[in-house]
């Protein structure tokens, strides 16, 4: 994927922006809990600036998001939005922490891939009072309790292997 935007009106114009509106199909937007739809858009409204360094790109960046939650692996939806504010440089190494500017054009999927992805919480949760899944059965306990039995607790191990000896105290007469 490629958002490329003409970026040369600013590079010969130093001071000069503009305002860009950008709504664009990013495939492959994920991570192992979050996914943005492949057949939704991601906007951005970037304000892009000609500085010394080369176009600086700021404004915010929104979607719609699909989780998973991290207890429960039930699916959920929620919006993102993230403010960026990132330099595109002429000339930047690949290893670089600005983008690259190349013939005149920044590709901004780079830098919207980045945002979003970093952006995206670790462990989503579909509420703070997710209860999540039985461990042994995989049972959904915001539905209700699983049917298994209580695990033993191994504590206490060494006192199920004790064995008492009964006395047979029948016909002594000491009963």
């Amino acid at each position: 994927m490629n958002v490329a935007i003409d970026v040369r009106d600013l590079l010969s114009r130093p001071g000069s922006s503009r305002t860009i509106h950008v709504e664009e199909r990013i495939g492959g937007l994920s991570t192992e809990l979050a996914e943005v739809p492949a057949d939704r858009s991601v906007e951005a409204d970037l304000l892009m600036e000609s500085v010394v360094e080369g176009v600086l790109a700021s404004g915010p960046v929104e979607g719609a998001i699909v989780y998973s939650c991290a207890r429960c692996l039930r699916p959920f939806e929620g919006a993102f939005r993230v403010e960026v504010q990132e330099l595109f440089a002429a000339g930047a190494p690949e290893e670089a922490e600005e983008y690259r500017i190349e013939e005149g054009f920044v590709d901004l999927e780079p830098m919207i891939r980045d945002a979003v992805l970093t952006s995206v919480p670790f462990a989503p949760l579909c509420s703070p009072d997710c209860h999540g899944m039985c461990a042994r059965c995989g049972a959904d306990l915001n539905v209700g309790a699983c049917r298994c039995a209580p695990e033993p607790d191994a504590r206490w191990d060494a006192l199920s292997n004790i064995r008492f000896e009964v006395a047979e105290r029948r016909g002594t007469g000491e009963e």
